[in-house]
């Protein structure tokens, strides 16, 4: 049987063993930023998990765009040296690539953990006032973000390559842009979170700028050899938001300026989207961006059965598949997806004899040796 899953995939100079991606995933345990033993333990697992692709958790590009204050960040020589410790782990001992995903929180920052129910931080409590393309809230217990002026962009502009060139300096393998989930970005492009007036406001044409001006400038700081990435929300699940048209426009746009997939999602922008979920429901959204931009596409959504994944990339539906929650609870998905497959998969040699298939030879020769 030949599994078009574990089929290899390039995107210029970074060539993945298969279409298998760790998603990002926070683990708001990080201090001042950076990185610790934690991001040790749980990057250096998936980097020995048979995945093709491992992306970092939301990593932000100040304090003030973090989640909260337990959230990583790329914007000193402190989180810096922290990171490229444990990219520098998972390289010794894994052989997956491995990607950067940055960030900045906006409106939907300054909060505690969502085991801690994401209650707002006060910045006597160690948060801090959010920032939002308009003065528009989305935690009813939170104040009205700061609307970002024109020089607060240019700066954010500015802090978005320096982490870009920080990432490249630690040595990872791909960038992706979070434009998704309602975070910064995709505040700027959603009509519900975007009221500005001035270039960056109004018409989808307006509101796509700043996003569009930020990737082309951090594509230009990062090497032409190493693929850049954007994850999206293609569509609010709320009346008069972000649409799969405008999304289909922006895709094309990112595209022209050098984009080399995108990471499909939906949804985020208001905590009181019903968004119905399903296993697999945001691969149709992969589907149709990949159909109308001939754009490589990444599919998400509780993806959860090897043969579900598979038929996925086999069909043409998506170029890859990214597991977050299904990888939590089993960062051995993929050894188990190969084995469903039938298909070859190279695992550390320390852990070679839990492959199924040798266990009963395993047992009979040791069984051997003791008769003997």
């Amino acid at each position: 049987m030949t599994s078009t899953l574990f089929s290899s995939i390039r995107f210029r100079g970074m060539s993945l063993s298969n279409r298998i991606v760790v998603a990002s995933m926070c683990q708001y345990s990080a201090h001042d930023g950076c990185m610790n033993d934690w991001h040790l333990m749980h990057l250096g697992q998936f980097a020995v998990s048979g995945a093709g692709l491992v992306m970092t958790e939301m990593t932000d590009v100040e304090p003030e765009g973090r989640i909260g204050p337990y959230c990583v960040g790329l914007y000193s020589d402190a989180c810096e040296t922290a990171m490229r410790r444990v990219v520098e782990f998972c390289r010794r001992h894994g052989n997956t690539k491995l990607g950067l995903q940055l960030a900045h929180a906006g409106r939907k920052s300054s909060v505690l953990p969502p085991w801690e129910e994401r209650r707002s931080l006060t910045p006597d409590e160690g948060g801090w006032h959010p920032v939002a393309p308009s003065a528009i809230g989305v935690f009813a217990d939170q104040p009205p973000p700061r609307e970002l002026t024109s020089d607060d962009i240019r700066e954010l502009k500015r802090k978005f390559v320096d982490a870009v060139r920080r990432g490249n300096r630690i040595g990872f393998d791909v960038i992706e842009l979070h434009a998704a989930h309602g975070y910064l970005i995709h505040q700027f492009l959603s009509p519900i979170s975007n009221r500005r007036t001035d270039e960056y406001g109004g018409s989808s044409v307006n509101r796509m700028r700043f996003p569009l001006e930020l990737f082309q400038a951090m594509r230009a700081a990062w090497p032409a050899d190493k693929p850049m990435a954007v994850k999206l929300s293609v569509l609010d699940w709320c009346e008069g938001g972000w649409t799969m048209a405008e999304a289909i426009e922006f895709c094309s746009r990112l595209r022209d300026l050098g984009c080399d997939y995108v990471v499909v999602s939906t949804g985020g922008i208001e905590w009181t989207e019903k968004i119905p979920t399903a296993p697999g429901f945001q691969v149709r959204f992969a589907e149709t961006i990949r159909e109308k931009t001939a754009m490589p596409v990444v599919a998400i959504g509780l993806i959860r059965e090897p043969e579900q994944a598979e038929e996925i990339v086999a069909s043409g539906r998506a170029d890859m598949v990214a597991l977050a929650r299904g990888m939590l609870w089993d960062p051995r998905w993929a050894w188990h997806a190969a084995d469903a497959l039938g298909a070859a998969l190279e695992l550390p040699n320390q852990y070679t004899r839990a492959r199924p298939q040798l266990a009963h030879d395993t047992f009979a020769v040791a069984d051997a040796g003791r008769k003997r």
